[in-house]
């Protein structure tokens, strides 16, 4: 593998706030590991206009595994334990904020679990050069170079024709819904534009954002990170 480090290209250019994550503290004793399609409803109950919102975006609940969010266990029949620090994030269009807000306070039922909704912050998108998800959806017979072609593809159409440079796909995973599993990669993109990184955390890539996949996150770097086996 060819990757030749650049210098930090995050700038303090003003970042736009059309589209931004809201976190929120949470109190939950445990969750299942995979509570993506149950997380998701649940939301969307308690949410009734967020199934409707093309731009917004449910990220699936992680507490620390490996310092870089790249790992977790194999057993998706253990539970995840989150703790005081563990918190709820949820992408939405600016415009939804106030409606969002209505989320403080309530219970929802994930699972046969209960996860209670604390009090929120706003987490803008920053200019970040290296972007990374934890799930990309990809059908379960697509091969590493294809999925990877098909994301430059999604990647330029959505920016106006930016080029990928970098970009690594790691280990693949499976996420149930009542239709059948939904298979997963993660996916890390590097050397990206200030204009380019805002724009893929705003619209996310491959679909499924409601499911937790396809969110992108600024990544701090990338020097810790090997391409899967």
């Amino acid at each position: 593998m060819f990757w030749q480090e650049d210098e930090d290209k995050t700038l303090p250019d003003a970042v736009p706030d059309a589209v931004l994550d809201v976190s929120f503290a949470i109190r939950c004793k445990r969750l299942p590991l995979d509570h993506a399609w149950a997380l998701s409803q649940a939301i969307r109950q308690a949410l009734p206009w967020f199934a409707d919102e093309p731009l917004a975006g449910v990220h699936t609940i992680h507490v620390a595994e490996s310092g870089n969010g790249w790992q977790r266990p194999e057993d998706d029949g253990q539970f995840l334990i989150p703790s005081r620090r563990t918190r709820l994030l949820i992408r939405i269009p600016k415009h939804r904020h106030p409606a969002l807000m209505t989320l403080s306070g309530q219970t929802l039922a994930i699972a046969g679990q209960t996860l209670v909704v604390g009090d929120s912050r706003d987490k803008p998108f920053i200019n970040a050069p290296v972007l990374f998800a934890r799930y990309v959806l990809s059908a379960v017979e697509e091969e590493e170079p294809a999925f990877l072609a098909r994301m430059a593809a999604e990647i330029r159409n959505r920016t106006e024709g930016f080029k990928v440079r970098k970009m690594l796909c790691g280990k693949s995973h499976a996420l149930y819904t009542p239709e059948g599993m939904q298979h997963t990669r993660h996916l890390m993109i590097a050397d990206l534009d200030n204009a380019v990184s805002i724009r893929l955390q705003q619209c996310g890539l491959g679909g499924g954002q409601q499911l937790g996949c396809g969110l992108l996150l600024p990544h701090k770097g990338i020097k810790t990170l090997k391409p899967a086996d």
